[in-house]
């Protein structure tokens, strides 16, 4: 039974949090991304197995993007992409641990507002990772990477989510750090995302009076694929992938059938089952922490007024062509969940079939916030006429990727182009190439490349590769 104090202080509540600010001001941006989630995680994609219910209900109250793809699919020169509009190879970001230049603009550096009020929360991959950098004013850390701080940083400093940690009286596991095995087997509310919904809830509240930008970054549904939620989804519920286990009628480049060896799990299918209903439990992890914070935008009155973006780094197998993780060009790993809810502008949810890329992102947000004009010079497109149901002519998708023969880690280099009717073009310089049929050949089984003509893609590579200086010479 509440007191008359608590039952005043407890209605009293929102209407004190409740912000001013009207639909119409300087909209906010909650911009909320994960690591290594595929897209047919959630309903608007298909799959209403996994237990995502913030996720679905953020889905069927946005535009959701069918065919939305990264730039590479490896988390920093996804990243790079995501936060600057520039493709791995201008921005110099083309392998894991490069950091990104100072020079090199953000989206918060380009709208080059002070009204604004910044932050960065979850993880950054795009060096010094715990510290406040390119824009952002309030940083919350969850990752070190030590190894790839700059000259003069300070390699003992540790994450706010250590400190965190800390202060409930955990102790490191591995030499001052904790690890991520240590982590995901916390109590859900000691988990990455969960912290992360704490301060990021703590933040829109807190800036509830004026405009912000805001990015949060959970680690999961990334490897170690284990949480408190293995169980939480039953075996029934869990369905092998169609393309399972999906080895090509043809040709594949080798790096892929390496990536397949690396993939192996003990006990065959029902090895990977149970990969798989981990992989379900950490997406429902992340939901949970979705659910907080979007609550934050509600009891704070801000919904209204604030662009609600979700999408992912990049995907994951899990068990399609029988590999996991990401690396490859295959469709699991390079096309992820992208939903953008813009409620001040009266749109209604709707899906865009049309291919999109993650280089599309920032002239969006720029265009949103009223800063067109900030991304003159970048390479992408605004999607904004596209939330309004307009359709893009002659859309092509490119992605890269930069290997390094030599290390067995990376593989070959190579180029992709997608068709708005679902070829894929993926040449390699040191592998076997590919060519997929997709409205034909939706799993990707039957590799075309040399039965089939290419000229017209390999020429959409070359046009675009002139017009992005992109100096990676295409075989054959």
């Amino acid at each position: 039974m509440l007191t008359r104090r608590e039952f005043v202080q407890t209605a009293a509540a929102p209407a004190l949090l409740r912000s001013q600010r009207k639909p119409g001001d300087k909209p906010n941006l909650l911009f909320l991304w994960t690591d290594e989630q595929r897209a047919d995680t959630m309903a608007a994609y298909g799959n209403t197995r996994y237990r995502v219910p913030a996720m679905n209900r953020l889905a069927a109250e946005s535009v959701v993007f069918d065919r939305c793809y990264v730039s590479q699919p490896v988390c920093t020169p996804s990243r790079s992409t995501v936060m600057t509009g520039l493709w791995p190879h201008t921005s110099g970001c083309v392998k894991n641990n490069i950091p990104l230049r100072g020079e090199t603009r953000t989206l918060p550096e380009l709208v080059a507002d002070s009204a604004y009020r910044t932050g960065y929360m979850g993880k950054w991959h795009l060096g010094d990772e715990i510290f406040a950098q390119h824009g952002f004013e309030q940083w919350r850390s969850i990752e070190e990477y030590t190894a790839y701080f700059s000259a003069g940083r300070d390699r003992g400093a540790r994450s706010t989510y250590h400190e965190f940690l800390r202060r409930l009286g955990y102790q490191p596991d591995a030499k001052n750090n904790f690890s991520r095995n240590f982590a995901v087997s916390l109590p859900v509310e000691h988990t990455k995302p969960s912290y992360l919904a704490q301060e990021a809830s703590r933040f829109i509240i807190e800036n509830r009076r004026e405009p912000w930008m805001l990015f949060v970054n959970t680690l999961e549904p990334h490897m170690p694929f284990t949480s408190r939620f293995n169980d939480l989804h039953e075996e029934r519920e869990i369905e092998l992938p169609a393309n399972y286990p999906g080895i090509p009628n043809t040709s594949e480049p080798a790096w892929y059938k390496r990536r397949r060896e690396q993939s192996k799990q003990p006990g065959g299918e029902a090895g990977w089952r149970r990969l798989i209903r981990n992989y379900a439990g950490l997406c429902s992890l992340v939901d949970q922490a979705v659910a907080r914070i979007l609550w934050s935008l509600d009891v704070s009155g801000q919904a209204e007024n604030t662009v609600v973006v979700y999408t992912s780094d990049h995907g994951d197998m899990m068990g399609s062509h029988s590999m996991y993780a990401k690396q490859v060009m295959y469709e699991e790993a390079v096309r992820v969940p992208l939903l953008m809810r813009v409620p001040f502008r009266r749109q209604r949810p709707l899906h865009v079939q049309q291919p999109v890329s993650h280089i599309d992102l920032v002239p969006t947000l720029l265009d949103l916030l009223g800063r067109k004009d900030a991304a003159a010079g970048l390479p992408g497109q605004s999607l904004v006429p596209q939330l309004a149901g307009a359709v893009r002519p002659d859309n092509y998708v490119f992605l890269e990727w930069t290997g390094d023969v030599k290390d067995s880690g990376e593989g070959p280099s190579g180029r992709t182009v997608i068709s708005p009717e679902g070829m894929k073009l993926v040449l390699y310089d040191t592998d076997q190439s590919l060519l997929f049929d997709r409205r034909r050949d939706p799993g990707e089984m039957n590799n075309l490349y040399g039965t089939t003509s290419d000229r017209h893609l390999r020429a959409r590579l070359t046009e675009w590769q002139k017009k992005t200086g992109d100096r990676f010479v295409l075989p054959g």
